[in-house]
């Protein structure tokens, strides 16, 4: 699964990873938990054009009579996605990507848990798959959400837990948007583990197990020579 993750670039960074009109200037987020706003990419078919929103964190389906089942659908199996009633109709028409920078995971070791944080080898910002819903509640008010795809973990994630976030290669950012494209055939092949060779991870600090830390301590090794540049030993 994905349950934190971490965006902490400027917004020029941002410019240069995703080519949208308007990138507003982001307040660093080092813990970012369900329920929160995330930053998201979206594709307007009235506008022809991506653009940046913040999104609720915890997808709502549009028919669901609880703001509550949010919690449970912060995830969408890349293999079950296409099917289940929660995540399919957004799967053919409502996808999105979701900014990040790094993400957590964690490993249990002799009854505890220890968190990794997981970013690229280039620290540069990059896209979860993502999938999006608008949810009118009995009062009237409209709730943008979102969930993140996950799928199988790579060679680098396998020791520290079986599911990883998608992460789409920017080259294929343009067809995860189109809102044209709506087969499981043309989306599937986006959903596989991203590359081990092309991520790091380190141990951290179990700062991270609580929301309300937000701040770079979180992403702070444990020790230098614990870093593991390509993969666990």
């Amino acid at each position: 699964m994905c349950g934190r993750f971490t965006l902490n670039q400027p917004a020029s960074s941002l410019a240069k990873a995703f080519p949208l009109q308007q990138i507003p200037d982001l307040a660093a987020q080092y813990n970012i938990a369900p329920t929160q706003m995330v930053p998201t990419v979206l594709h307007n078919p009235t506008s022809k054009q991506d653009e940046f929103q913040q999104l609720r964190w915890g997808l709502i389906p549009a028919w669901a009579k609880d703001i509550k089942i949010g919690v449970k659908l912060i995830n969408a199996r890349a293999e079950t996605v296409a099917e289940k009633p929660a995540f399919r109709t957004a799967f053919k028409r409502r996808r999105c990507l979701v900014i990040a920078d790094g993400f957590y995971e964690w490993q249990k070791q002799q009854g505890k848990k220890q968190p990794f944080y997981f970013r690229l080898q280039d620290s540069q910002p990059f896209a979860f798959a993502g999938l999006w819903e608008m949810w009118h509640s009995p009062e009237g008010e409209e709730i943008a959400s979102c969930t993140i795809v996950t799928t199988t973990a790579n060679k680098l994630l396998a020791p520290i837990h079986e599911r990883m976030p998608v992460i789409l290669a920017p080259e294929d950012y343009d067809l995860w948007l189109d809102t044209q494209v709506q087969t499981p055939e043309r989306l599937q092949p986006l959903l596989d583990p991203y590359p081990s060779e092309a991520m790091t991870a380190y141990p951290v600090s179990n700062l991270v197990n609580k929301p309300q830390h937000n701040s770079p301590e979180c992403i702070i090794p444990l020790s230098e020579e614990n870093t593991l540049p390509n993969q666990l030993n």
